[in-house]
């Protein structure tokens, strides 16, 4: 609630309104609460339905497992990590890994998808934005021509803005409404930033990578060979999209810093990327030399391209590579009983890759 609340920036808004208290100095008003609760109820009730989904497909195929875990973190701006649950014994088949591994994407994705609707015919007109620190220059352009900006406006007193990605299904639900704020606004209204935050941890949940959910779902689908194939696929596409936004951001971070050093990007990302390979095929050098001269050798030309660094580019995706790597992996661990899914499954499993389509962004979150 109070990462929702400091994000809609509403606590300087309606002085009027009386506090009720202070926390750090900050009047705590009834709009300052109603900006947290719409943001912490919406996106909590994602997570809720999203665990219990694979709590009770596990319940239902005997697997013991715990109940949800919430993860609190205040300092990553949105207040939380998701939440787990821990299967406690190792899932014996095919089926039963499936269907618990689809159940938490398909219930959270269907309260996502509620939450934005919710949020896109809630849509509050452009007096909202009144008050919110710096955007004096955007609420004269609203005056001036009743419509949000095309394009992004430079922040006042040179304000950092955070820019959230658009998806295929954000876009195409947007177009169905009025007054609809542009991707570097949106986080100011709560509800419309919860439900997106859902389809970006629908998104992230079914990457066809390890033990995530969209790697259960892969693994059972195609078995172990496809999978890991997909798999190292896939990651390398993050590492090309991490290494084009690696070199746009850090090469004139060191040119800053002393003329000259620009170059030295290549062999930092070079190394990382290195890193990256080599874990992923296990010292297999083999496989590691072209691979990871190829993925250099598409980073060097995309970085050439002022449209795919635009589009493409994501440093980001290094942060997500190191975290599969280390802590959900590549592999899929291997299942006792392998047995082939019936055509109702397999339909699921389509279905689910439809909706990581729909809510996967190249560029989720970034700062501009």
């Amino acid at each position: 609630m109070w990462a929702g609340a400091q994000m809609a920036g509403r606590a300087t808004v309606y002085l009027e309104a009386p506090a009720l208290f202070f926390i750090a100095g900050f009047p705590i008003t009834v709009p300052y609460l109603m900006d947290g609760f719409l943001f912490g109820g919406s996106l909590l009730l994602f997570l809720t339905f999203h665990e219990f989904g694979h709590y009770f497909a596990a319940r239902f195929h005997k697997v013991d497992t715990s109940l949800p875990y919430y993860i609190p973190f205040p300092f990553n701006g949105i207040g939380t990590f998701g939440a787990v649950i821990r299967i406690r014994q190792q899932i014996p088949s095919m089926t039963r890994l499936f269907d618990i591994g689809i159940a938490g994407p398909l219930a959270g994705f269907v309260i996502a998808l509620g939450i934005l609707l919710i949020g896109f015919s809630t849509l509050p007109g452009f007096e909202y934005l009144n008050g919110i620190p710096g955007h004096e220059a955007l609420l004269a352009y609203l005056a001036q021509y009743g419509t949000f900006p095309a394009k992004i406006m430079a922040a006042e007193n040179g304000q950092t803005m955070l820019m959230v990605g658009t998806t295929p299904l954000y876009w195409m639900l947007s177009q169905l409404f009025t007054d609809v704020p542009p991707m570097w606004e949106m986080y100011h209204y709560p509800v419309l930033f919860a439900g997106w935050l859902g389809m970006f941890f629908t998104a992230l949940n079914l990457l066809p990578v390890g033990q995530l959910d969209g790697g259960h779902i892969l693994y059972a689908l195609v078995g172990p060979k496809w999978h890991g194939i997909i798999a190292r696929v896939f990651v390398s596409i993050l590492l090309v999209s991490g290494g084009i936004g690696f070199v746009d951001e850090v090469r004139p971070a060191l040119d800053a810093w002393h003329w000259g050093y620009a170059p030295l990007v290549w062999p930092l990302v070079s190394s990382i990327l290195f890193f990256f390979v080599h874990k992923m095929f296990a010292g297999s050098f083999r496989m590691i030399i072209p691979i990871f001269t190829g993925l250099v050798l598409l980073i060097a030309f995309g970085t050439t391209i002022p449209t795919v660094v635009d589009l493409f580019g994501y440093s980001g995706w290094f942060v997500w590579c190191l975290l599969i790597m280390v802590l959900i992996k590549v592999d899929h661990p291997p299942v006792a009983y392998r047995e082939e899914l019936t055509p109702r499954r397999k339909v699921l499993a389509v279905l689910s890759i439809v909706i990581f389509l729909l809510c996967f962004s190249l560029k989720p979150l970034y700062l501009v």
